[in-house]
C-alpha cells in the first residue's frame, strides 16, 4: 500500500513526524554521520522524536564528537558513539564486539548502513579489496551480521543505503577488484547493497527482521568530494535529465526539479527504516519514498540467485559463515 502524500518531495521532517510512535523508546544505530552528509541529518531528524537511543558509528573520533555535539544542541536524547573503519575486517570485527558488550543495550530496533565511499582512486585494503566494495559491502555485510542477535532479538529492522549508481553495473564476482573506472566500482558497490537487502529479507523472515535498500536520490554532498568531473558527466548519461551544461560543481550541475536537498534525500532512508506498511515487501528497493515507483531498476541488483552467491562470495571474504 503506497504513501499517498510521500514522493520526490517528501523531506525528512514529514516522514518522521507520519511514524513519531514508530521512533519513540526504539534504539537506532547509523553508520555514517558526517556533518553534511545524508547519515546525520537522518539522525538529526530522529532526534527529536524520543528515540530511547541513538548509536552513530564513523571512522573518526572528530566525526564522532561533531556529529554529537549537533545533536546536542537540537535534543537531549541518549547517543553513544561508535569507531568503526568498514574497509578493515579486523576493525570491523572490533566495533562489533563492542556493540555486542554493551549490556545496556540488549536489543537494536533499526541498523541503517548508510556509510560509503565515493569515486577514489583505485587502490586495495589491508584486505586485499578494492576500496569500494571492501568500505559499501564487506564491512556493512561483516558488521551486520556480527551484531544480528540485538538486531534479532527486537524483531528489527535493516536499511542498506544503495543509489541509482547500481545501474552502473553487477557485481563482478569473479573479478571483484578491477581495476578500471571508479564509477564502475562505485556501481558494483550499491548492486551489492541492495542483494544484501534481498538476503537478509530472506534469511531473517522467520526471525522477524526485516530488509530494505533504498536510492535516496542525486544530492551533492561530502561523499562527492573526490567525484570527478568526468564521473558526473557519466551520471548524467545515465540520468540525462539531472544536468545542464557542465561545469564544476556549481549551480549549472543542479536541475530544480531532479536535484534533491539533505532532506529530501534522507526521506527515503527514514521510510525504509519506520513505515509499518511497508513490511510484507521486505528485501524492496526503494525510490522517492516508495516501494512502487518509477525510478531505474536493474534485475541483476534484486536477483534472489545473485543474492545468494554475493552472500556465499561474502562469506568466504570475510573468513566466516552466517547461518540464519
Amino acid at each position: 500500500m503506497p504513501n499517498p502524500p510521500f514522493g520526490f518531495e517528501t523531506t525528512a521532517e514529514e516522514v518522521a513526524a507520519t511514524f513519531a510512535k514508530q521512533i519513540e523508546g526504539k534504539t537506532i544505530l547509523i553508520t555514517g554521520v558526517s556533518p553534511g552528509g545524508l547519515g546525520l541529518y537522518a539522525a538529526k531528524t530522529l532526534a527529536v522524536h524520543a528515540p530511547a537511543l541513538l548509536i552513530l558509528a564513523a571512522r573518526s573520533q572528530s566525526t564522532l564528537d561533531e556529529a554529537a555535539a549537533e545533536i546536542s544542541k537540537i535534543s537531549s536524547c541518549p547517543v553513544k558513539k561508535l569507531l568503526i573503519d568498514l574497509s578493515s575486517i579486523a576493525k570491523v570485527r572490533a566495533a562489533a564486539e563492542e556493540v555486542n558488550a554493551w549490556k545496556e543495550v540488549p536489543r537494536i530496533d533499526v541498523l541503517i548502513n548508510n556509510a560509503g565511499v565515493m569515486s577514489l582512486p583505485w587502490g586495495k585494503t589491508v584486505d586485499g579489496l578494492e576500496q569500494h566494495f571492501a568500505t559499501n559491502h564487506i564491512g556493512h555485510f561483516l558488521f551486520t551480521n556480527l551484531i544480528i542477535n540485538k538486531i534479532i532479538a527486537a524483531g528489527g529492522r535493516i536499511v542498506s543505503v544503495s543509489s541509482g549508481a547500481h545501474l552502473y553495473g553487477p557485481v563482478r564476482f569473479d573479478d571483484y577488484n578491477f581495476k578500471g573506472s571508479n564509477s564502475l566500482s562505485y556501481g558494483q558497490s550499491k548492486s551489492a547493497n541492495m542483494l544484501f537487502a534481498v538476503s537478509l529479507a530472506k534469511k531473517l523472515e522467520s526471525r522477524g527482521v526485516v530488509a530494505f535498500s533504498l536510492h535516496p536520490g542525486i544530492i551533492f554532498t561530502n561523499l562527492t568530494r573526490y567525484t570527478s568531473d568526468d564521473v558526473l558527466q557519466a551520471m548524467g548519461m545515465l540520468y540525462p535529465f539531472l544536468f545542464l551544461e557542465h561545469s564544476t560543481h556549481s549551480a549549472t550541475y543542479r536541475h530544480e526539479r531532479r536535484m534533491k536537498t539533505l532532506s529530501q534525500g534522507s526521506a527515503t532512508t527514514l521510510v525504509a527504516a519506520l513505515d509499518p506498511l511497508i513490511t510484507p515487501r521486505s528485501g524492496s528497493y526503494l525510490a522517492d519514498c516508495q516501494v512502487d515507483h518509477n525510478s531505474p531498476v536493474m534485475a541483476y541488483a534484486l536477483d534472489q540467485s545473485n543474492a545468494e552467491k554475493l552472500w556465499r562470495m561474502s562469506e568466504d571474504l570475510v573468513g566466516q559463515m552466517f547461518e540464519y
